[in-house]
């Protein structure tokens, strides 16, 4: 996971809040469930302690994630992207050409990705499939359902 991941400006500032929460709220709180567990007596047979400790290092695990994505992240302007091919933060009208249906997504992150509104992230097949494809173009896209063609009708901001 230390490939540069590129982000709005706006997910940025969400995924720097979240890191903030992660450290200031849920780590004491984490720190706090173990001291109580702890006092009450023999960690061998305390399950409360092994929970509480779990969830520690799981939180951590988030934190040093999270920590290596905002290292690795690289905030795109929008003002800048080139419209004549598919690229991250593009949106991008392509046509079904089994199904003749026409869908609309935007090209982000992972970090982004969100299918009901559209986001759909560079890593995932129909990403992966129709990056730096030019209007006209068709994208033959491996999916778990099989083979996918798609033209790419408009791209735009």
């Amino acid at each position: 996971m230390n490939a540069i991941q590129y982000v709005t400006k706006e997910t940025l500032e969400q995924m720097k809040e979240e890191l903030q929460r992660l450290k200031s709220v849920e780590r004491p709180a984490a720190s706090k469930a173990i001291a109580e567990a702890r006092e009450k007596g023999d960690l061998r047979e305390n399950a409360e302690y092994d929970a509480a400790k779990e969830a520690q290092g799981l939180l951590e695990a988030k934190i040093a994630a999270l920590e290596t994505a905002l290292a690795n992240a690289r905030v795109v302007d929008e003002s800048t992207i080139d419209t004549s091919k598919v690229s991250i933060l593009t949106k991008v009208k392509l046509t079904n050409l089994k199904t003749n249906k026409q869908v609309t997504y935007q090209l982000v992150s992972e970090q982004e990705a969100d299918l009901k509104a559209g986001k759909i992230s560079v890593n995932s097949p129909i990403g992966k499939g129709i990056l730096g494809k030019s209007v006209g173009e068709i994208a033959d896209v491996q999916a778990p359902a099989g083979l996918l063609k798609f033209r790419v009708d408009e791209i735009f901001i």
